[in-house]
Protein backbone atom coordinates (compact mmCIF):
# COMPACT_ATOMS: atom_id res chain seq x y z
CA UNK A 1 0.00 0.00 0.00
CA UNK A 2 1.27 3.59 -0.72
CA UNK A 3 1.69 5.89 2.84
CA UNK A 4 0.30 9.05 2.15
CA UNK A 5 -1.79 10.13 4.57
CA UNK A 6 -1.01 12.88 7.14
CA UNK A 7 -2.02 12.86 10.57
CA UNK A 8 -4.71 15.58 10.02
CA UNK A 9 -5.84 12.36 7.75
CA UNK A 10 -5.54 9.75 10.30
CA UNK A 11 -6.85 11.66 12.86
CA UNK A 12 -10.10 12.87 10.57
CA UNK A 13 -10.65 9.16 9.75
CA UNK A 14 -11.11 8.40 13.06
CA UNK A 15 -13.41 11.83 14.10
CA UNK A 16 -15.49 10.81 10.64
CA UNK A 17 -16.18 7.28 11.91
CA UNK A 18 -16.97 8.13 15.61
CA UNK A 19 -19.20 11.21 14.47
CA UNK A 20 -22.40 9.70 13.44
CA UNK A 21 -25.35 7.30 14.41
CA UNK A 22 -23.58 6.98 17.18
CA UNK A 23 -24.41 10.82 18.26
CA UNK A 24 -27.00 11.27 15.90
CA UNK A 25 -29.53 8.76 16.14
CA UNK A 26 -28.18 6.59 18.87
CA UNK A 27 -28.20 9.68 21.45
CA UNK A 28 -31.81 9.68 21.28
CA UNK A 29 -32.80 5.63 21.21
CA UNK A 30 -30.60 5.79 24.92
CA UNK A 31 -32.19 8.80 26.16
CA UNK A 32 -35.19 7.84 25.78
CA UNK A 33 -35.31 3.67 26.76
CA UNK A 34 -31.92 3.17 28.82
CA UNK A 35 -30.70 6.17 30.67
CA UNK A 36 -32.67 9.45 30.60
CA UNK A 37 -30.22 12.56 30.93
CA UNK A 38 -27.62 10.29 32.99
CA UNK A 39 -26.71 9.82 29.28
CA UNK A 40 -23.51 12.30 29.66
CA UNK A 41 -22.37 9.92 32.90
CA UNK A 42 -22.85 7.33 29.95
CA UNK A 43 -20.86 8.83 27.66
CA UNK A 44 -18.05 9.73 30.27
CA UNK A 45 -18.19 6.18 31.30
CA UNK A 46 -17.83 4.74 27.67
CA UNK A 47 -15.35 7.36 26.74
CA UNK A 48 -13.21 6.99 29.75
CA UNK A 49 -13.32 3.13 28.56
CA UNK A 50 -12.41 3.81 25.13
CA UNK A 51 -9.55 6.04 26.45
CA UNK A 52 -8.05 3.03 28.43
CA UNK A 53 -7.97 0.95 25.34
CA UNK A 54 -6.52 3.88 23.30
CA UNK A 55 -3.48 4.07 25.29
CA UNK A 56 -2.93 0.06 24.27
CA UNK A 57 -4.06 0.53 20.29
CA UNK A 58 -1.51 3.52 20.62
CA UNK A 59 1.44 1.38 21.84
CA UNK A 60 0.72 -0.78 19.34
CA UNK A 61 -0.13 1.75 16.19
CA UNK A 62 3.46 2.68 16.90
CA UNK A 63 4.81 -0.49 17.17
CA UNK A 64 3.69 -2.32 14.76
CA UNK A 65 2.02 -0.15 11.56
CA UNK A 66 -0.17 -2.93 9.96
CA UNK A 67 -3.12 -2.53 8.24
CA UNK A 68 -5.26 -5.56 10.50
CA UNK A 69 -5.35 -3.66 13.67
CA UNK A 70 -6.42 -5.60 16.56
CA UNK A 71 -6.28 -8.97 14.60
CA UNK A 72 -2.13 -7.64 14.00
CA UNK A 73 -2.03 -6.72 17.67
CA UNK A 74 -3.61 -9.92 18.86
CA UNK A 75 -1.21 -11.97 16.45
CA UNK A 76 1.85 -10.40 18.26
CA UNK A 77 0.98 -11.03 21.40
CA UNK A 78 -1.24 -14.00 21.57
CA UNK A 79 -0.77 -15.80 19.12
CA UNK A 80 -2.27 -17.20 15.29
CA UNK A 81 -5.68 -19.14 16.84
CA UNK A 82 -6.41 -15.87 19.00
CA UNK A 83 -5.64 -13.50 16.40
CA UNK A 84 -8.02 -15.47 13.77
CA UNK A 85 -10.84 -14.94 17.00
CA UNK A 86 -10.10 -11.35 17.49
CA UNK A 87 -10.16 -10.79 13.38
CA UNK A 88 -12.76 -13.11 12.60
CA UNK A 89 -15.16 -10.80 14.37
CA UNK A 90 -13.46 -7.11 13.54
CA UNK A 91 -14.81 -7.51 9.37
CA UNK A 92 -18.09 -8.55 11.15
CA UNK A 93 -17.88 -5.43 13.56
CA UNK A 94 -17.11 -2.94 10.13
CA UNK A 95 -20.34 -4.83 8.34
CA UNK A 96 -22.67 -4.09 11.09
CA UNK A 97 -21.47 -0.99 11.82
CA UNK A 98 -21.56 0.35 8.19
CA UNK A 99 -25.12 -1.78 7.80
CA UNK A 100 -26.45 0.59 11.38
CA UNK A 101 -25.18 3.49 10.01
CA UNK A 102 -26.51 2.97 6.84
CA UNK A 103 -30.49 2.13 8.12
CA UNK A 104 -29.66 5.12 10.38
CA UNK A 105 -29.39 7.33 7.61
CA UNK A 106 -31.85 5.53 5.70
CA UNK A 107 -34.46 5.83 8.86
CA UNK A 108 -33.36 9.83 9.15
CA UNK A 109 -34.18 10.70 5.92
CA UNK A 110 -37.37 8.65 5.84
CA UNK A 111 -38.20 10.86 8.96
CA UNK A 112 -37.98 13.51 7.45
CA UNK A 113 -40.07 13.31 4.33
CA UNK A 114 -42.97 11.76 6.74
CA UNK A 115 -42.17 8.30 6.55
CA UNK A 116 -42.86 7.91 2.85
CA UNK A 117 -40.23 5.77 1.98
CA UNK A 118 -40.99 2.89 4.83
CA UNK A 119 -44.78 3.46 3.59
CA UNK A 120 -43.79 3.34 0.23
CA UNK A 121 -41.80 -0.36 0.35
CA UNK A 122 -44.66 -1.57 2.99
CA UNK A 123 -47.12 -1.28 0.19
CA UNK A 124 -45.26 -2.35 -2.71
CA UNK A 125 -42.86 -4.79 -1.45
CA UNK A 126 -44.82 -5.63 1.95
CA UNK A 127 -43.38 -6.33 5.44
CA UNK A 128 -39.94 -8.68 5.90
CA UNK A 129 -41.31 -9.39 9.57
CA UNK A 130 -43.11 -8.10 12.57
CA UNK A 131 -39.98 -6.20 13.66
CA UNK A 132 -39.65 -7.63 16.96
CA UNK A 133 -36.96 -9.90 16.16
CA UNK A 134 -33.76 -10.16 14.35
CA UNK A 135 -35.01 -8.78 10.94
CA UNK A 136 -36.42 -5.65 10.04
CA UNK A 137 -39.99 -4.94 9.42
CA UNK A 138 -39.25 -4.19 5.79
CA UNK A 139 -36.32 -4.38 3.80
CA UNK A 140 -34.73 -1.12 3.59
CA UNK A 141 -33.30 -0.27 -0.49
CA UNK A 142 -32.12 3.22 0.35
CA UNK A 143 -29.11 1.66 2.86
CA UNK A 144 -28.47 -1.29 0.39
CA UNK A 145 -28.19 1.50 -2.65
CA UNK A 146 -26.24 3.53 -0.39
CA UNK A 147 -23.67 1.06 0.69
CA UNK A 148 -22.30 0.63 -2.73
CA UNK A 149 -22.39 4.28 -3.54
CA UNK A 150 -19.87 4.47 -0.75
CA UNK A 151 -18.24 1.55 -1.86
CA UNK A 152 -17.32 3.15 -5.05
CA UNK A 153 -15.56 6.22 -3.45
CA UNK A 154 -13.44 4.43 -0.90
CA UNK A 155 -12.27 1.66 -4.21
CA UNK A 156 -10.60 4.63 -5.87
CA UNK A 157 -8.11 5.39 -3.73
CA UNK A 158 -6.87 6.07 -0.39
CA UNK A 159 -6.37 9.75 -0.71
CA UNK A 160 -9.28 10.40 -2.47
CA UNK A 161 -11.15 8.71 0.10
CA UNK A 162 -9.44 10.56 2.83
CA UNK A 163 -9.69 14.18 1.15
CA UNK A 164 -13.71 13.40 0.74
CA UNK A 165 -13.73 12.21 4.07
CA UNK A 166 -11.93 15.31 5.97
CA UNK A 167 -14.46 17.40 3.71
CA UNK A 168 -17.04 15.73 5.57
CA UNK A 169 -15.73 16.00 8.83
CA UNK A 170 -14.89 19.44 8.95
CA UNK A 171 -18.56 20.29 7.55
CA UNK A 172 -19.93 18.06 10.91
CA UNK A 173 -17.67 19.94 13.23
CA UNK A 174 -19.75 23.66 12.01
CA UNK A 175 -22.83 21.88 12.56
CA UNK A 176 -22.07 19.82 16.05
CA UNK A 177 -20.74 23.37 17.04
CA UNK A 178 -24.13 25.37 15.99
CA UNK A 179 -26.31 22.58 17.44
CA UNK A 180 -24.78 22.86 20.96
CA UNK A 181 -24.75 26.99 21.34
CA UNK A 182 -28.18 25.99 19.40
CA UNK A 183 -29.34 23.51 21.93
CA UNK A 184 -28.05 25.37 25.22
CA UNK A 185 -30.13 29.04 24.34
CA UNK A 186 -33.70 26.72 25.36
CA UNK A 187 -31.77 25.16 28.15
CA UNK A 188 -34.26 24.14 31.58
CA UNK A 189 -32.35 22.76 34.51
CA UNK A 190 -35.29 21.75 35.91
CA UNK A 191 -35.33 18.72 33.51
CA UNK A 192 -32.27 17.43 35.68
CA UNK A 193 -33.02 18.87 39.46
CA UNK A 194 -35.44 17.14 41.68
CA UNK A 195 -37.92 13.76 41.06
CA UNK A 196 -41.17 13.66 39.57
CA UNK A 197 -44.09 13.03 41.40
CA UNK A 198 -43.47 8.98 42.12
CA UNK A 199 -40.37 9.47 43.53
CA UNK A 200 -38.14 8.93 40.35
CA UNK A 201 -35.22 10.98 39.76
CA UNK A 202 -35.19 13.39 36.68
CA UNK A 203 -31.66 12.70 36.77
CA UNK A 204 -31.65 8.85 36.76
CA UNK A 205 -34.82 8.08 35.66
CA UNK A 206 -33.58 4.51 35.22
CA UNK A 207 -30.95 4.32 38.14
CA UNK A 208 -27.78 4.40 37.80
CA UNK A 209 -28.01 0.91 36.55
CA UNK A 210 -29.21 2.63 33.60
CA UNK A 211 -26.28 4.77 32.64
CA UNK A 212 -24.07 1.85 33.15
CA UNK A 213 -26.68 0.05 30.79
CA UNK A 214 -26.43 3.12 28.35
CA UNK A 215 -22.48 3.35 28.30
CA UNK A 216 -22.36 -0.41 26.97
CA UNK A 217 -24.25 0.84 24.10
CA UNK A 218 -22.85 4.23 23.72
CA UNK A 219 -19.37 2.58 23.04
CA UNK A 220 -20.90 2.08 19.89
CA UNK A 221 -20.32 5.99 19.46
CA UNK A 222 -17.01 5.83 19.96
CA UNK A 223 -16.26 2.98 17.72
CA UNK A 224 -12.82 4.77 15.55
CA UNK A 225 -9.68 3.48 16.81
CA UNK A 226 -10.22 0.59 14.32
CA UNK A 227 -10.38 2.66 11.57
CA UNK A 228 -7.51 4.86 12.08
CA UNK A 229 -5.58 1.62 13.05
CA UNK A 230 -6.34 -0.04 10.20
CA UNK A 231 -4.87 3.27 8.47
CA UNK A 232 -1.00 1.89 9.71
CA UNK A 233 0.26 0.75 6.65
CA UNK A 234 -0.83 4.17 4.81
CA UNK A 235 0.08 6.65 7.09
CA UNK A 236 3.32 8.47 6.75
CA UNK A 237 5.45 8.14 9.52
CA UNK A 238 3.11 6.01 11.75
CA UNK A 239 4.97 5.74 15.02
CA UNK A 240 4.44 9.51 15.72
CA UNK A 241 0.77 9.65 13.40
CA UNK A 242 -0.84 6.76 14.92
CA UNK A 243 -0.40 7.84 19.10
CA UNK A 244 -0.87 11.59 18.49
CA UNK A 245 -4.41 11.03 15.73
CA UNK A 246 -5.46 8.63 18.36
CA UNK A 247 -5.78 10.95 21.44
CA UNK A 248 -6.49 14.09 19.66
CA UNK A 249 -9.70 12.37 18.01
CA UNK A 250 -11.00 10.38 21.00
CA UNK A 251 -10.00 14.27 23.06
CA UNK A 252 -12.16 16.08 20.57
CA UNK A 253 -15.33 13.47 20.53
CA UNK A 254 -15.81 12.93 24.13
CA UNK A 255 -16.21 16.93 24.25
CA UNK A 256 -18.84 17.06 21.99
CA UNK A 257 -20.98 13.81 22.66
CA UNK A 258 -21.21 15.28 26.36
CA UNK A 259 -22.19 18.53 25.40
CA UNK A 260 -24.73 16.97 22.64
CA UNK A 261 -26.55 14.37 25.23
CA UNK A 262 -26.19 17.58 27.70
CA UNK A 263 -27.95 20.02 25.11
CA UNK A 264 -30.63 17.70 24.27
CA UNK A 265 -32.08 16.48 27.94
CA UNK A 266 -31.59 20.22 28.21
CA UNK A 267 -34.03 21.68 25.97
CA UNK A 268 -37.03 18.14 26.08
CA UNK A 269 -38.23 15.93 28.37
CA UNK A 270 -36.32 12.58 28.36
CA UNK A 271 -39.51 10.37 28.20
CA UNK A 272 -40.48 13.06 24.73
CA UNK A 273 -37.63 12.53 23.05
CA UNK A 274 -37.88 10.54 19.29
CA UNK A 275 -35.17 7.72 19.63
CA UNK A 276 -35.08 8.40 15.33
CA UNK A 277 -34.37 11.64 15.25
CA UNK A 278 -33.76 13.10 18.53
CA UNK A 279 -32.65 16.77 18.00
CA UNK A 280 -34.82 17.56 15.06
CA UNK A 281 -37.66 16.78 16.79
CA UNK A 282 -36.84 18.38 19.88
CA UNK A 283 -35.95 21.39 17.19
CA UNK A 284 -39.28 21.36 15.86
CA UNK A 285 -40.85 21.14 19.22
CA UNK A 286 -39.12 24.03 20.03
CA UNK A 287 -40.35 26.03 17.04
CA UNK A 288 -36.81 26.47 15.75
CA UNK A 289 -37.26 25.47 12.05
CA UNK A 290 -34.03 27.10 10.79
CA UNK A 291 -32.06 24.61 13.55
CA UNK A 292 -33.79 21.76 12.37
CA UNK A 293 -32.78 22.07 8.96
CA UNK A 294 -29.22 22.68 9.82
CA UNK A 295 -29.24 20.01 12.28
CA UNK A 296 -30.79 17.31 9.92
CA UNK A 297 -28.13 18.02 6.77
CA UNK A 298 -25.39 17.96 9.43
CA UNK A 299 -26.84 14.77 10.66
CA UNK A 300 -27.01 13.29 7.19
CA UNK A 301 -24.12 13.84 6.45
CA UNK A 302 -22.51 12.85 9.60
CA UNK A 303 -23.52 9.62 8.89
CA UNK A 304 -22.35 9.74 5.45
CA UNK A 305 -18.80 10.65 6.70
CA UNK A 306 -19.52 7.54 8.95
CA UNK A 307 -19.92 4.95 6.02
CA UNK A 308 -17.11 6.49 4.15
CA UNK A 309 -14.56 5.78 6.80
CA UNK A 310 -16.17 2.29 7.76
CA UNK A 311 -16.09 1.45 4.52
CA UNK A 312 -12.15 2.59 4.04
CA UNK A 313 -11.34 -0.09 7.48
CA UNK A 314 -13.45 -3.15 6.27
CA UNK A 315 -11.50 -4.55 3.02
CA UNK A 316 -8.43 -3.14 4.82
CA UNK A 317 -9.02 -5.44 8.18
CA UNK A 318 -9.84 -8.24 5.58
CA UNK A 319 -6.77 -7.85 3.86
CA UNK A 320 -4.69 -8.15 6.64
CA UNK A 321 -6.23 -11.59 7.07
CA UNK A 322 -5.78 -12.46 3.79
CA UNK A 323 -2.51 -10.89 3.57
CA UNK A 324 -1.11 -13.49 6.28
CA UNK A 325 -3.14 -16.43 4.28
CA UNK A 326 -5.65 -17.15 7.32
CA UNK A 327 -8.86 -16.20 4.99
CA UNK A 328 -9.03 -16.51 1.24
CA UNK A 329 -5.81 -15.02 -0.86
CA UNK A 330 -7.82 -13.35 -3.40
CA UNK A 331 -9.33 -11.03 -0.80
CA UNK A 332 -5.62 -10.29 -0.07
CA UNK A 333 -4.84 -8.80 -3.78
CA UNK A 334 -4.11 -5.13 -3.93
CA UNK A 335 -5.05 -3.27 -7.27
CA UNK A 336 -2.13 -2.16 -9.16
CA UNK A 337 -4.01 1.07 -10.14
CA UNK A 338 -5.95 1.90 -7.30
CA UNK A 339 -3.03 0.89 -4.65
CA UNK A 340 -6.27 -0.38 -2.62
CA UNK A 341 -7.63 -4.22 -1.65
CA UNK A 342 -10.39 -3.67 -4.25
CA UNK A 343 -11.62 -7.74 -4.44
CA UNK A 344 -11.75 -7.44 -0.50
CA UNK A 345 -13.97 -4.38 -1.44
CA UNK A 346 -16.21 -5.58 -3.52
CA UNK A 347 -17.28 -8.57 -1.58
CA UNK A 348 -17.31 -8.03 1.69
CA UNK A 349 -19.75 -4.22 0.32
CA UNK A 350 -21.69 -6.86 -1.42
CA UNK A 351 -22.30 -8.48 2.02
CA UNK A 352 -22.44 -5.41 3.96
CA UNK A 353 -25.88 -4.24 1.60
CA UNK A 354 -27.39 -7.48 2.58
CA UNK A 355 -26.91 -7.39 6.15
CA UNK A 356 -28.42 -3.30 5.85
CA UNK A 357 -31.38 -4.95 3.66
CA UNK A 358 -33.16 -6.88 5.67
CA UNK A 359 -31.24 -6.91 9.56
CA UNK A 360 -33.01 -4.63 13.07
CA UNK A 361 -30.83 -1.57 13.23
CA UNK A 362 -31.29 -2.18 17.56
CA UNK A 363 -29.51 -5.83 17.39
CA UNK A 364 -26.75 -5.00 14.63
CA UNK A 365 -25.64 -2.24 17.25
CA UNK A 366 -25.64 -4.66 20.05
CA UNK A 367 -23.75 -7.46 17.99
CA UNK A 368 -21.24 -4.92 17.68
CA UNK A 369 -20.40 -3.95 20.48
CA UNK A 370 -19.43 -6.85 21.75
CA UNK A 371 -17.25 -7.57 19.00
CA UNK A 372 -15.39 -4.03 19.26
CA UNK A 373 -15.51 -4.71 23.33
CA UNK A 374 -13.77 -8.30 22.69
CA UNK A 375 -11.22 -6.49 20.00
CA UNK A 376 -10.40 -3.94 22.54
CA UNK A 377 -10.13 -6.63 25.52
CA UNK A 378 -7.48 -8.39 23.23
CA UNK A 379 -5.59 -5.42 22.61
CA UNK A 380 -5.27 -4.61 26.34
CA UNK A 381 -4.10 -8.33 27.37
CA UNK A 382 -1.90 -8.22 24.89
CA UNK A 383 -0.29 -4.65 26.15
CA UNK A 384 0.55 -6.74 29.35
CA UNK A 385 1.60 -9.84 28.13
CA UNK A 386 4.79 -8.05 25.51
CA UNK A 387 5.19 -5.74 28.05
CA UNK A 388 6.35 -8.87 30.33
CA UNK A 389 8.57 -10.80 27.58
CA UNK A 390 11.75 -10.56 27.12
CA UNK A 391 13.45 -8.49 24.33
CA UNK A 392 16.61 -8.14 22.76
CA UNK A 393 19.02 -6.07 23.82
CA UNK A 394 20.00 -2.54 21.85
CA UNK A 395 22.94 -3.17 19.83
CA UNK A 396 23.34 -6.93 20.42
CA UNK A 397 21.82 -9.97 18.31
CA UNK A 398 21.66 -12.95 21.04
CA UNK A 399 21.11 -10.89 24.73
CA UNK A 400 17.99 -10.58 26.00
CA UNK A 401 16.56 -8.08 29.15
CA UNK A 402 15.37 -10.23 31.81
CA UNK A 403 11.31 -9.48 30.81
CA UNK A 404 8.82 -11.77 32.29
CA UNK A 405 11.44 -13.02 34.71
CA UNK A 406 9.76 -13.48 38.32
CA UNK A 407 10.72 -11.09 41.08
CA UNK A 408 12.63 -12.57 43.80
CA UNK A 409 9.69 -11.92 46.36
CA UNK A 410 7.17 -14.20 44.12
CA UNK A 411 6.48 -17.76 45.80
CA UNK A 412 6.88 -20.42 44.11
CA UNK A 413 9.46 -19.39 41.82
CA UNK A 414 10.96 -22.81 41.29
CA UNK A 415 7.42 -24.03 40.16
CA UNK A 416 7.15 -21.91 36.98
CA UNK A 417 10.26 -22.25 35.66
CA UNK A 418 8.95 -25.62 34.88
CA UNK A 419 6.91 -24.37 32.25
CA UNK A 420 8.15 -22.41 28.57
CA UNK A 421 8.56 -18.83 28.76
CA UNK A 422 5.29 -16.64 28.63
CA UNK A 423 2.99 -19.61 30.32
CA UNK A 424 2.87 -17.61 34.18
CA UNK A 425 2.05 -14.01 32.57
CA UNK A 426 -1.12 -15.87 30.52
CA UNK A 427 -1.71 -17.86 33.47
CA UNK A 428 -2.24 -14.69 35.42
CA UNK A 429 -4.16 -12.92 33.05
CA UNK A 430 -6.34 -15.82 32.33
CA UNK A 431 -7.30 -15.66 36.27
CA UNK A 432 -7.67 -11.71 35.84
CA UNK A 433 -9.96 -11.99 33.55
CA UNK A 434 -12.21 -14.37 35.10
CA UNK A 435 -11.97 -12.82 38.20
CA UNK A 436 -13.43 -9.54 36.48
CA UNK A 437 -16.49 -11.58 34.92
CA UNK A 438 -16.96 -13.53 38.59
CA UNK A 439 -17.16 -9.94 39.82
CA UNK A 440 -19.71 -8.43 37.20
CA UNK A 441 -22.17 -10.90 36.95
CA UNK A 442 -23.62 -10.57 40.74
CA UNK A 443 -24.35 -6.98 39.30
CA UNK A 444 -25.79 -7.86 35.98
CA UNK A 445 -28.20 -10.54 37.29
CA UNK A 446 -29.07 -8.41 40.56
CA UNK A 447 -27.89 -11.05 43.24
CA UNK A 448 -24.90 -8.97 44.70
CA UNK A 449 -26.50 -8.91 48.37
CA UNK A 450 -27.70 -12.63 47.74
CA UNK A 451 -25.73 -15.42 48.94
CA UNK A 452 -24.76 -17.14 45.55
CA UNK A 453 -23.56 -13.26 44.59
CA UNK A 454 -21.67 -12.75 47.52
CA UNK A 455 -20.12 -16.23 46.74
CA UNK A 456 -19.30 -15.09 42.98
CA UNK A 457 -18.00 -11.85 44.57
CA UNK A 458 -15.60 -12.89 46.95
CA UNK A 459 -14.44 -15.79 44.17
CA UNK A 460 -13.74 -12.54 41.92
CA UNK A 461 -12.40 -10.54 44.04
CA UNK A 462 -9.47 -13.09 45.47
CA UNK A 463 -8.94 -14.20 41.92
CA UNK A 464 -8.63 -10.63 40.32
CA UNK A 465 -6.29 -9.53 43.28
CA UNK A 466 -4.04 -12.82 43.23
CA UNK A 467 -3.80 -12.13 39.36
CA UNK A 468 -2.69 -8.90 39.81
CA UNK A 469 -0.07 -9.33 42.20
CA UNK A 470 1.40 -12.25 40.13
CA UNK A 471 1.30 -9.76 37.29
CA UNK A 472 3.59 -7.14 39.24
CA UNK A 473 5.51 -10.22 40.26
CA UNK A 474 7.18 -9.89 36.37
CA UNK A 475 10.19 -7.92 35.48
CA UNK A 476 8.69 -5.75 32.95
CA UNK A 477 11.18 -5.33 29.28
CA UNK A 478 13.38 -2.81 28.62
CA UNK A 479 11.30 -2.26 24.97
CA UNK A 480 12.40 1.22 23.29
CA UNK A 481 9.29 2.09 21.45
CA UNK A 482 8.49 5.56 20.26
CA UNK A 483 4.83 5.61 22.53
CA UNK A 484 4.47 2.98 25.30
CA UNK A 485 1.13 2.80 27.62
CA UNK A 486 2.15 4.45 30.94
CA UNK A 487 1.52 3.03 34.68
CA UNK A 488 1.79 -0.70 33.31
CA UNK A 489 -0.05 -3.28 34.02
CA UNK A 490 -2.43 -0.90 36.02
CA UNK A 491 -4.05 1.41 32.82
CA UNK A 492 -4.41 -2.14 30.99
CA UNK A 493 -5.90 -4.17 33.67
CA UNK A 494 -8.28 -0.89 34.64
CA UNK A 495 -9.60 -1.17 30.65
CA UNK A 496 -9.72 -4.61 31.02
CA UNK A 497 -12.32 -4.76 33.70
CA UNK A 498 -14.42 -2.28 32.32
CA UNK A 499 -14.44 -4.18 29.26
CA UNK A 500 -15.46 -7.49 30.65
CA UNK A 501 -18.50 -5.42 32.85
CA UNK A 502 -19.72 -3.78 29.46
CA UNK A 503 -19.46 -7.46 28.24
CA UNK A 504 -21.09 -8.97 30.82
CA UNK A 505 -24.03 -6.52 30.83
CA UNK A 506 -25.00 -7.00 27.00
CA UNK A 507 -27.89 -9.68 26.62
CA UNK A 508 -27.55 -13.61 26.10
CA UNK A 509 -28.76 -13.69 22.76
CA UNK A 510 -25.79 -10.80 21.36
CA UNK A 511 -23.45 -13.87 22.87
CA UNK A 512 -25.10 -16.80 21.09
CA UNK A 513 -24.95 -14.80 17.88
CA UNK A 514 -21.23 -14.19 18.57
CA UNK A 515 -20.02 -17.70 19.44
CA UNK A 516 -22.28 -18.73 16.37
CA UNK A 517 -20.21 -16.20 14.07
CA UNK A 518 -16.86 -17.58 16.03
CA UNK A 519 -18.35 -21.20 14.97
CA UNK A 520 -18.18 -20.59 11.54
CA UNK A 521 -14.83 -18.71 11.72
CA UNK A 522 -13.01 -21.70 13.43
CA UNK A 523 -14.80 -24.13 10.73
CA UNK A 524 -12.96 -21.71 8.02
CA UNK A 525 -9.51 -21.99 10.10
CA UNK A 526 -9.08 -25.46 10.58
CA UNK A 527 -10.39 -25.93 6.82
CA UNK A 528 -8.34 -23.25 5.27
CA UNK A 529 -6.46 -21.27 7.56
CA UNK A 530 -3.83 -23.56 9.10
CA UNK A 531 -2.64 -24.85 5.64
CA UNK A 532 -2.38 -21.97 4.32
CA UNK A 533 -0.68 -19.46 7.00
CA UNK A 534 2.19 -18.15 6.20
CA UNK A 535 3.44 -18.76 9.77
CA UNK A 536 2.80 -22.51 9.60
CA UNK A 537 4.65 -22.72 6.25
CA UNK A 538 7.69 -20.66 7.58
CA UNK A 539 7.49 -23.71 10.64
CA UNK A 540 6.95 -26.15 8.00
CA UNK A 541 10.49 -25.25 5.77
CA UNK A 542 12.07 -24.75 8.64
CA UNK A 543 10.99 -28.17 9.83
CA UNK A 544 11.99 -29.59 6.43
CA UNK A 545 15.72 -27.91 6.04
CA UNK A 546 16.22 -29.44 9.92
CA UNK A 547 15.22 -32.65 8.48
CA UNK A 548 17.22 -32.44 5.51
CA UNK A 549 20.21 -31.96 7.70
CA UNK A 550 19.32 -35.09 10.03
CA UNK A 551 18.95 -36.90 6.72
CA UNK A 552 22.40 -35.80 5.10
CA UNK A 553 24.11 -36.48 8.35
CA UNK A 554 22.68 -40.30 9.03
CA UNK A 555 23.83 -40.42 4.91
CA UNK A 556 27.36 -39.47 5.72
CA UNK A 557 27.33 -41.99 8.82
CA UNK A 558 26.58 -44.62 6.48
Amino acid sequence: MKRCLTILDVMFIAIGHMIGAGIYVLTGSVVRNQAGPAIILSFIFSGFAALLSAFSYAEFGARFPRAGSAYTYSYVGMGEIWAFIVGWTVPLEYMIGNAAVARSWSGYFDSLVYKSVSNWTLEHVGHLSDGKGFFAKYPDFLAFVLLFIVAVAVAMGSKFSANVNTSFVVLNLAVLAFVIVCGFTYADFSLWSGNYPDGTSKFFPYGIQGAVSGASTCFFAYIGFEALATAGEEAKNPHRTIPLATFSSLAIISVLYVLMGASLTLMVPYDQIDPDAAFAAAFEMKGATVAKVIMSVGALAGMLNNLVTGAFALPRAVYAMADDGLIFGWFGVINSRTKTPLNATIAFTILNAILALVFDLEALVDFMSIGTLLAYSMVSVCVVILRHEPQLIDGSETEYDDGGNLKSWVPFRGFWHKFSEGISIRCAVGTLIFGYVCLALPFKLGIFSNPGGIILLIIGAVCSLIAFIFILGHEQNKSTATYKVPFVPFLPCLGLLINVFMMVYLNLMTWIRLFVWLAIGIVIYVCYGIRHSKEAKKLNTVASSHMSVLKNGDSKVH
